[in-house]
């Protein structure tokens, strides 16, 4: 059968595709009428003729809950792709000149710090002045979804398996150390050993669990006998030093992230000091993607910083 040849898209109203996804990201249907400067009645009425259509329930909604059920789960995950293929449109079509231009989205986890990455985008940004960017941080959870529905160029993040179908490429390996704040009764001593962590409070990123990536921190935090339940948690590195430097509790943090406040005497690292947790961080992009010539720039100047030397990853200290 041909594309044409198909009925169901002859029927289907596209734009009840849009106030849907509006709908799922606003997380209500008064969010999404705001958003798409529309009466709630009207919202609600597309999502039923897009279910009528369908002839499936895709949210349950009542007064205290809204879930998308599993037709409007798959729905969701399927037309992403679709309205990112048509919001490239514009810059694809641009391709016919020479010079490198485009959007790039890029999303990444909240302690990924390179100064690898920063000279290769201070490169990129001189050699692709039309190039516009948008940068998220999110969990590495979040950024892998985004690659693999194709809603961004390129994610930076933490991983724990393989993900089929995304391109993976080393990116560095960071070490993380424990660390305290100047309020901390333990700052600023040089004499001390891991036991004298023992039963201290603690602050934890939310990937410190069992099989997640940073689970090798916790078995640090756990090899020092701090206390079993962290007293805080984020997923968000400068939320992390900030609980740190407020005395909330002592925490772990990449090394070298820390080692500007160490100097400036807002952190103190801890024992242990050697056989440090080793983190990996990967680049990801879709291969699926259809890429504009500023991600595809961008993608082979990251390739190109990041290739292992020797068969080596970098690897910051």
């Amino acid at each position: 059968m041909k594309l044409y040849e198909n009925r169901f898209p002859w029927h289907l109203d596209w734009n009840l595709l849009r106030s849907f996804i509006v709908i799922v990201e606003e997380g209500s249907i008064t969010a999404a009428a705001n958003a798409l400067n529309q009466t709630q009645p009207t919202v609600s009425g597309a999502l039923k003729r897009l279910e009528d259509t369908l002839g499936e329930e895709l949210i349950l909604r009542n007064a205290h809950s809204f879930e998308l059920t599993k037709p409007g789960q798959v729905l969701y995950r399927m037309v992403c792709p679709i309205f990112d293929t048509v919001t490239e449109l514009p810059s694809a079509l641009k391709q016919a000149n020479e010079k490198v231009s485009g959007h790039v989205i890029i999303c990444l986890a909240s302690h990924v710090t390179s100064p690898h990455l920063d000279d290769a985008l201070a490169r990129f940004a001189d050699l692709a002045p039309e190039a516009t960017f948008t940068v998220s941080v999110l969990e590495s959870s979040e950024v892998i979804k985004r690659i693999e529905q194709n809603r961004a160029s390129i994610g930076v993040c933490l991983l724990n398996e393989a993900t089929p179908n995304i391109s993976i490429t080393p990116m560095f390996t960071e070490y993380f150390g424990m660390y305290c704040g100047p309020l901390h009764p333990l700052f600023g001593r040089t004499d001390l050993s891991i036991d004298d962590l023992a039963e201290s409070e603690s602050v934890s990123f939310q990937t410190e669990l069992n099989g997640q990536p940073l689970f090798s921190v916790m078995q640090l935090r756990n090899a020092a006998k701090m206390k079993s339940n962290p007293r805080a948690v984020s997923s968000n590195l400068t939320e992390i030093k900030r609980l740190i430097k407020c005395n909330v509790g002592i925490g772990a943090l990449p090394v070298h992230v820390a080692a500007t406040d160490v100097s400036n005497g807002e952190l103190w690292q801890l024992p242990p000091y050697e056989a440090l947790p080793e983190v990996d961080i990967y680049m990801l992009n879709n291969p699926k993607r259809h890429l504009n010539s500023a991600e595809q720039l961008l993608i082979n100047m990251l390739d190109e910083v990041f290739a292992p030397t020797d068969g080596k990853t970098i690897r910051y200290l």
